[in-house]
């Protein structure tokens, strides 16, 4: 008799992370299907990467959903008034987006019910990152058990379970993870402010953190700069 293959919905920026976790969710068998943001971001650059990246690694489908993240602004992501900063800062930074991870994973959720899927991936790291709340575990499984309560399939004894496989990670252990499944991170974009073409700026807070951790890895930084 047939089973029917195990589904899993990707959270997919287009940035380096959640590339690296949509290689791993298919390594794991899952059918993919990728689901990105256009929620007001500086760059579209990374929208474009997340196009090529989920064609290249042949999600099921990948849906872009449009926000207004910028309507309430509070991040320089967001508010083109608030400089996107080019050295390391103490705390939360302005880069922060107000209930990201929260909005992304409540449409994740709402999109795996209806796929009948049975996990969500994404890429949130609390090792090697900038220092956001919504990328802890604390966070994390918080989110999963309102998933457990919030749910028709939760209330009915089943679970969609949020993978994280990450979370635990240097930013050189996920980039060898990625290479260890033949992910193209030249096709990603990691850049807060990279320009049309996908240039990285090389200065803020998520360039320095691929840049060293290409270096960590003993890798070669395919990264496209623009200088």
């Amino acid at each position: 008799m047939s089973q029917h293959p195990k589904k899993a919905v990707v959270l997919l920026s287009g940035g380096l992370d959640s590339s690296t976790v949509l290689a791993i969710a298919q390594g794991r068998g899952y059918d993919c299907y990728a689901l990105s943001f256009d929620y007001g971001q500086r760059s579209h650059a990374e929208l474009n990467a997340a196009k090529t990246v989920a064609q290249q690694l042949r999600a099921i489908e990948h849906k872009t959903i449009r926000l207004c993240l910028e309507d309430i602004g509070g991040s320089a992501l967001t508010d083109e008034s608030i400089d996107v900063p080019e050295s390391a800062q103490e705390g939360i930074p302005v880069t922060y987006v107000p209930a990201r991870n929260t909005v992304f994973l409540s449409l994740a959720l709402g999109w795996a019910e209806v796929l009948e899927a049975s996990a969500i991936f994404i890429g949130v790291n609390a090792v090697d990152y900038s220092g956001y709340p919504d990328c802890r575990p604390e966070f994390i499984d918080a989110f999963q058990s309102l998933a457990n309560l919030a749910t028709k399939v939760g209330v009915s004894g089943g679970e969609i379970i949020i993978e994280t496989p990450l979370i635990d990670l240097t930013k050189a252990q996920i980039i060898q993870q990625g290479i260890d499944h033949n992910l193209d991170y030249s096709l990603t974009v990691s850049c807060y402010q990279a320009d049309d073409q996908g240039r990285a700026c090389g200065v803020c807070d998520s360039c320095r953190l691929r840049a060293q951790g290409f270096i960590d890895a003993g890798a070669n930084d395919v990264t496209r700069y623009i200088a």
